[in-house]
């Protein structure tokens, strides 16, 4: 089924005689399509030379021009050497006349008419570069290559990078490559001589598509975007373009990469290439410090090109002059830059594609992306027209008035319309990105400049993230915005010195600074977090990338389902294989979320109560993230678990979810190797030596610090033996040990146990073994003296840190976590929360529900101190110290009018709580 070319529109005749040389000379076309060539002929002295030549051709290839698109790159990749230079122009001269008369008759939007240059362009280059190699491999030039290796190009690969690599390519545009080869494929003694054939290989494929003949050229090739052109030669190895992007890759270059594709000869290597580079091209943290260097960039073009000043038509560059498509193309790809290493969904290629992606995902306005998007196609569409008046590679419009009467011909419009049409699209595409791009200059001084220690502030630029010059400038930039939120605080000074310890404690400033320039709301956040929690604020001096998190706009939205929270990170650990890379990826992950409950908290969208829920929820999620890969990654040395694996159960505050900012996490390993005796992998080990450095592996996985500092602390004491024994526990030991050796104080820390990671059928067995331990018999006045005797033992070991300690001491948290324990065991209730082990101690008769309601009184205050306190301070709780904005927050959570009251209320509850639990438990006898 055949698609004829129907022409929506007829360029005006601009040259009518040329035009109708062309109708003369062109048969068996329709009414419509000779006028279309007509029209097209007498607009463009190239087109009208290409329609001369083949007249044939372009009239059966009017009849579907689809087909004829497929068949002409077809022949291409199926030249011979023989034939490659001819082959390859006739080639040009076709697809360059189809794709005109697509455009030119509106037939093809401008995404098919790029994307067919682009497809010619690829089909050239690899069909190109393949001559080149089988001519190096027949010279045998190529040491260890054959004919066979033609078909990879020998691990040679070439990138096609700017529009060509987006597959956007004007009608008449350079394609810019990178070569590249695979020097693994050589002994290192080869290596010389390998990358000399390939230079040559470069050299051939370049004069093949770029060499004018009696026939033209095929593209103009420029090869000047690899690493350090003036001193690299044309082909470089894969090892050293990884060198020097780790080492000296600027933003522009990782700009470049944003639309890099493998497009001819190894694709395979080159991927592998692109995904080694994606850390250069795509960093972790938002990085609104590209903002500055793209503005940076857009300002030395435009100095070096002549082209700033107001916008004026004539001679006007619609590619890099004020509100041209190079504006676009920086706005869009320097907005991935900033988000795309969070966002693998923002790493496309095309300028449409990154507009409609970056719309999608909140990080510009719907309405700016869709005018963005049509004044791109409109500058593109015109380009083309002034390209295809001579097949020159010009952006700039007409400077005379023929030359804008021949452009509106083209455009099938008046030159007044033309005219206007220009100007307001350019225009307007100055005003949606300018504001983007141009750094704020430095505001006058506020209006109300806070009395401060002008001491403190002097001394900043003494401070590491402002010893930088750049980081300085930018500083200096938004350090108005930073006075004049000072100035609105309650206590000004309080709130400088906070800000102060937080600057001091920044390795670096420039990516922060930037961020909270293009965000000054976030500085806001920064004020409120530094003025209320100095410890919040030394974990964002020390992790400042946290910020990132707030981005997005749905930071202080409802928290996630577990399912769903559990699956984001599991997606984000998927994307990398790199066992260290995912190490850091949980660390990042856990720290954004880790400071979004703390914010969440401190704002009180949400109570403290929910705090240590979500504190607790994100440690769960981490381990069972982690804990598959820790097998994986030990399974490669030693292989896969034996027998049905291992399952970490979460003990204490873990398994009872009530983690705070600042807790360790206290676990036991359990596995069970069934009747396996060693495991089968290049390293063989026992069972037993297996777990136990798989353990192992795990508290390193957690504790470690990375780059991205370390995830927990964790606590192994609550295993069989303690620190004496195994760090990992068989099952069957573990049942053995519990049934019959385990102390009191053991099966009261098993009534808070939770399994966490694992295999599911371990996991279900080991919470039905737990059940039935709770539920066997016991002595209950003997478990009574073992309470009683703990609960000295503990008093006399552990001292509270003073009157505001709320877990060491009489009546407060350990204390009634206990007497819950003790609740919970003796009724055989299996919930893991404290009210519920009360509940317990009601039903078997340890207290009545006023006794009850009594401890649970004491505990609710105690617990929600503990945790506002960590998130205010990891020392031991000062009123005196705690400023204005921690007094506050804390009397917020405990609902207390003030200091005097919280320590009143303090003091009579524990008290209160103490009596009771003394009450229940037998007198211990001094010894």
């Amino acid at each position: 089924m055949t698609h004829p070319l129907i022409p929506n529109r007829i360029p005006r005749p601009f040259d009518p005689d040329r035009g109708a040389e062309a109708r003369a000379r062109v048969h068996d076309v329709t009414p419509e399509q000779a006028d279309l060539l007509a029209g097209t002929a007498a607009c463009s002295p190239y087109l009208a030379g290409l329609i001369e030549k083949e007249a044939d051709w372009i009239a059966q290839a009017l009849q579907d021009p689809d087909a004829a698109l497929a068949d002409t790159l077809q022949t291409v990749a199926a030249l011979e050497q023989a034939d490659l230079m001819s082959g390859l122009r006739q080639a040009k001269r076709r697809v360059a006349l189809l794709t005109a008369l697509a455009d030119l008759g509106e037939v093809w939007p401008l995404e098919q008419v790029t994307g067919a240059l682009t497809a010619l362009a690829d089909a050239a280059c690899d069909t190109a570069l393949r001559a080149g190699i089988a001519t190096q491999i027949k010279r045998g030039k190529l040491p260890g290559m054959g004919p066979d290796d033609v078909a990879d190009a020998g691990g040679m690969v070439v990138l096609a990078m700017g529009k060509m690599g987006a597959g956007e390519l004007n009608y008449s545009s350079d394609i810019d490559l990178i070569c590249l080869f695979d020097e693994s494929r050589f002994d290192p003694a080869d290596y010389q001589e390998a990358r000399a054939a390939f230079v040559r290989a470069t050299r051939a494929m370049s004069a093949a598509l770029n060499d004018i003949t009696g026939e033209g050229y095929v593209f103009r090739t420029d090869l000047r975007l690899r690493p350090d052109p003036a001193v690299t030669p044309v082909c470089l190895s894969m090892e050293a373009a990884e060198r020097y992007y780790e080492s000296l890759g600027r933003t522009w270059e990782r700009a470049a990469y944003i639309k890099a594709r493998p497009a001819a000869g190894d694709k395979a290597a080159g991927e592998k290439f692109l995904t080694t580079l994606r850390p250069f091209v795509w960093r972790r943290h938002l990085d609104f410090a590209a903002i500055q260097d793209a503005h940076d960039m857009r300002l030395a073009i435009r100095e070096h090109k002549g082209l700033g000043g107001p916008i004026t038509l004539p001679d006007h560059n619609m590619k890099l002059g004020r509100g041209g498509i190079r504006e676009i193309e920086f706005f869009t790809q320097t907005r991935q830059l900033i988000a795309g290493g969070r966002d693998a969904d923002l790493r496309v290629r095309g300028t449409v594609p990154g507009l409609k992606v970056l719309s999608e995902k909140g990080w510009i306005p719907a309405e700016v992306a869709t005018r963005l998007t049509d004044h791109y196609r409109a500058h593109r569409t015109v380009e083309h027209r002034l390209q295809m008046v001579r097949d020159a590679q010009t952006h700039r419009l007409p400077a005379t008035d023929k030359g804008f009467e021949r452009l509106a011909a083209m455009m099938d419009t008046d030159v007044d319309s033309l005219k206007t049409d220009l100007r307001t699209r350019l225009e307007a595409v100055h005003e949606d990105t300018e504001g983007f791009f141009a750094p704020s200059a430095p505001s006058e001084a506020p209006n109300k400049v806070p009395d401060i220690d002008l001491s403190i502030t002097n001394r900043w630029p003494t401070y590491p993230a402002l010893r930088n010059a750049r980081g300085a400038a930018v500083f200096e930039r938004i350090r108005p915005i930073f006075l004049e939120k000072l100035s609105r605080a309650a206590r000004p000074d309080e709130a400088l010195r906070a800000l102060d310890g937080f600057l001091a404690g920044l390795p670096a400033g420039v990516q922060l600074f930037s961020l909270f320039e293009a965000n000054p709301q976030l500085v806001d956040l920064l004020i409120d977090i530094v003025g209320t929690s100095p410890a919040l604020a030394k974990h964002l001096s020390q992790n400042a990338g946290v910020f990132d998190a707030v981005i997005g706009g749905a930071f202080f939205d409802a928290w996630p389902e577990l399912p769903l929270w559990q699956a984001d990170l599991e997606s984000a650990l998927q994307d990398e294989g790199d066992y260290e890379s995912r190490l850091d990826i949980a660390r990042r992950w856990a720290k954004e979320w880790h400071f979004r409950i703390g914010v969440h908290l401190l704002r009180g969208v949400i109570s403290a109560q929910e705090a240590a829920t979500h504190y607790s929820d994100l440690a769960r999620i981490c381990m069972r993230g982690l804990w598959p890969v820790v097998v994986d990654e030990f399974a490669r040395r030693f292989g896969p678990p034996p027998g049905r694996g291992a399952a970490v159960l979460g003990m204490g505050s873990l398994g009872a979810g009530t983690l705070s900012a600042t807790s360790d996490l206290d676990m036991i390993v359990i596995y069970d190797p069934l009747d396996a005796d060693a495991s089968d992998g290049p390293k063989s080990l026992a069972t037993r030596p297996y777990y136990a450095r798989l353990t192992q592996a795990l508290i390193t996985a957690i504790t470690t610090n990375t780059a991205q500092g370390k995830l927990y602390e964790v606590d192994m004491r609550l295993r069989p033996s303690g620190n004496q024994g195994p760090v990992a526990t068989s099952w069957a030991s573990f049942q053995d040990y519990q049934s019959k050796e385990a102390w009191t104080w053991e099966h009261l820390a098993l009534t808070r146990a939770q399994a966490i990671a694992g295999p599911q059928d371990l996991i279900a067995d080991i919470e039905a073994f737990r059940q039935s331990l709770m539920r066997g018999p016991r002595d209950r006045s003997q478990t009574l003296r073992d309470v009683a005797d703990m609960r000295a033992r503990i008093a006399a070991a552990k001292h509270p840190a003073g009157p505001w300690d709320t877990k060491l001491g009489r009546g407060r948290l350990q204390d009634i976590e206990l007497a819950s324990q003790l609740g919970g065991l003796l009724s055989g209730r299996l919930a893991r929360d404290v009210a519920s082990g009360v509940a317990g101690g009601v039903e078997c008769g340890l207290w009545d529900q006023e006794a009850a309601d009594v401890l649970l009184r004491a505990y609710g205050l105690c617990f929600d101190m503990q945790i506002a306190v960590r998130l205010l301070t990891q020392a031991p709780l000062d009123t005196d110290a705690l400023g204005q904005g921690g007094t506050a927050f804390l009397l917020r959570i405990t609902d207390q009018p003030d200091v005097t009251a919280l320590a009143a209320a303090l003091a009579d509850r524990t008290a209160a709580a103490a009596d009771v639990i003394d009450m229940a438990l037998p007198e211990v006898k001094e010894t």
